[in-house]
């Protein structure tokens, strides 16, 4: 997936491109080393990563008896608007803090 980044006015440079999808491909690898945790987390995982790698939440919200598919829904849909720079940002920040 291309990134076209801005940072302010200014365009990211390639480099800082690739480093941002560097730094946020090895959070997910971290990601997987953590303990369990609470799925309010997991849903914030979730949602920061959905919005990194698919920018904004498509399509019907999950109805019926379908629990589990609504909440990963708006998990997502809470970061519409969210630039996917800003979500590998938040997605890294959190896992630095969880592995803390």
């Amino acid at each position: 997936m291309h990134l076209s980044l801005i940072l302010g006015d200014k365009p990211l440079s390639e480099e800082s491109n690739k480093n941002m999808s560097q730094k946020f491909e090895n959070a997910v690898k971290r990601s997987y080393k953590l303990p369990n945790q609470a799925p309010d987390v997991l849903l914030e995982m979730y949602g920061l990563y959905k919005q990194a790698t698919m920018e904004d939440v498509t399509g019907k919200r999950p109805g019926g008896f379908d629990i589990r598919n609504q909440y990963k829904y708006d998990a997502w849909a809470a970061r519409k608007g969210m630039s996917t720079e800003e979500a590998m940002r938040a997605y890294i920040n959190l896992i630095d803090k969880l592995e803390i």
